[in-house]
């Protein structure tokens, strides 16, 4: 049986991913509007992953004998400035997850719960993996300046980590 404690922080954490997805998908569709056609499908693909991620919250807290709760998600911002300031953004949210992540192991270790411990580390990984693979992004944005954003564009999707 799922503690109650912990079950309020997944549940918690379902509305973050879910609002992650939004974020991207808001993203890709201002990039595909702005005629970024490569860095759009790579936030579209971003979207989809944090839709699985919330997926296996969802299954996860049900499987234990929790419920999942399915919440209002803010709405994210529809317009961005440009690609860099778009993805230091990104870098900003990916860190906010993580800490998000963090506090549910706490709240597993406060609680002893270990199963639920165990089971978030992939997450735990998973936050490491995305801050790199975003400041790597970062770091190729200050490379290329705004010079070359057409081979950027073109290349982005070769960044993505799987």
């Amino acid at each position: 049986m799922l503690n109650k404690k912990v079950e309020n922080y997944l549940n918690r954490q379902i509305e973050r991913e879910e609002y992650s997805s939004n974020l991207y998908l808001s993203m890709a569709v201002w990039a595909e509007t702005s005629g970024f056609s490569g860095i759009a499908k790579w936030f579209y693909a971003q979207s989809d992953e944090e839709r699985q991620h919330m997926l296996q919250f969802v299954k996860y807290i049900n499987d234990r004998g929790g419920k999942a709760i399915i919440g209002a998600v803010k709405q994210p911002p529809a317009d961005f400035k440009d690609i860099h300031k778009t993805f230091d953004q990104v870098l900003k949210h990916e860190q906010f997850i993580s800490n998000s992540i963090n506090e549910v192991v706490g709240i597993c270790i406060e609680e002893k719960d270990f199963t639920t411990q165990n089971w978030i580390q992939f997450f735990v990984t998973e936050q490491i993996e995305e801050e790199a693979a975003v400041q790597n992004i970062i770091d190729k944005l200050k490379l290329v300046g705004d010079n070359n954003m057409y081979m950027f564009d073109r290349d982005i999707l070769s960044m993505r980590t799987e």
